[in-house]
């Protein structure tokens, strides 16, 4: 097997590379070639397996048809800007989420017999307020954002390249993922991870939205369950509607904070201090608070039950063993 990551330096797609390096093979597959591509060159792995690492924006004319001139079998889609960068720039929101993945996508329809599985990350920014709670999976698309009307756009594509025997594609629409480890990125959503993994470690973390905000989340682990689940599964049991909520755990921030407590005591929780935002606030009032994720259950995507399991996925898979 031969697989593409597009946005392997990003921290999922860092983390996907090392869990398919890891195990070696995709559904049983073993895996022979790996092209790790991203803006800034992918670090590359000590493997027995055939690595090769490139630094390509998939927006600019002829990257997608060389990569897709290589014929991977599996294609994992993480290249995007995020939320805040999204907003902020229009023409390079657009330019990154939108016309990279369409370039990718007609790459791919100009080459001969060959429909490779496509694993695109989406988001839940596909829909906006007002929401119900739990959001049911026939949900119609809201966007209230920029990065939210990209994405949406993105998931009609892939249904319909997908329906014209192009690609076999499944869109995954991601909970917000934390805790993301390393340093803070442009989302708007990062103060989520920020007051619980600085607190971990000893640092102040700033908190600008109400404790009564809830969101829906996973971890870093289950976002790349996730993606090795649709890269392997038999997509035939999808049907026509091939972009997915995933599962997650809905919590306030509130219950975010009493999960840090139970694991880390009063001494980490102090260290966040409330710094009201009211830009981020009227945000996070729009944002999704829960789905009902049934039918990616039933088709096998698993993530935490609750926002203890999140941490303790953290502490295990980042701290653990560090000084």
């Amino acid at each position: 097997m031969h697989i593409l990551i597009i946005g392997a330096a990003g921290m999922v797609g860092r983390k996907l590379t090392a869990k398919l390096l890891t195990t070696g093979h995709l559904g049983g597959t073993l895996i022979q070639r790996m092209d790790l591509v991203d803006v800034i060159p992918p670090h590359e792995p000590q493997s027995e397996i055939d690595i090769h690492c490139e630094a390509a924006d998939l927006s600019t004319p002829h990257t997608a048809p060389a990569l897709i001139a290589r014929r991977p079998d599996v294609i994992f889609h993480l290249a995007a800007i995020v939320s805040g960068e999204a907003e902020a720039d229009f023409d390079k929101g657009y330019r990154i989420n939108l016309d990279g993945t369409r370039a990718l996508f007609e790459a791919i329809r100009h080459t001969q017999s060959y429909c490779p599985r496509v694993v695109f990350a989406s988001s839940i920014a596909v829909v906006g307020a007002p929401l119900p709670y739990p959001i049911p999976d026939d949900f119609h698309y809201t966007p209230l954002t920029s990065y939210g009307t990209q994405k949406a756009i993105c998931e009609l594509l892939l249904a319909d390249y997908t329906r014209r025997g192009i690609l076999d594609g499944v869109g995954l629409r991601l909970p917000t993922i934390c805790i993301r480890p390393g340093a803070p990125n442009k989302a708007a959503s990062g103060f989520f991870s920020g007051i619980l993994r600085e607190p971990l470690v000893g640092k102040d973390a700033v908190l600008p939205v109400p404790d009564t905000i809830r969101h829906w989340h996973a971890s870093p682990r289950s976002a790349v369950g996730f993606m090795l689940h649709a890269a392997s599964m038999d997509t035939a049991a999808i049907g026509p509607r091939r972009n997915l909520s995933m599962p997650g755990v809905s919590a306030t921030v509130a219950e975010q904070i009493e999960a840090l407590r139970r694991i880390a005591g009063d001494t980490a929780v102090k260290l966040i201090r409330r710094v009201p935002d009211p830009a981020i606030t009227a945000m996070c009032e729009g944002w999704a608070p829960g789905f009902e994720a049934s039918r990616a259950r039933a088709l096998g995507f698993r993530a935490e039950s609750d926002f203890t399991q999140i941490i303790k996925a953290h502490i295990e898979d980042e701290l653990e063993g560090v000084q």
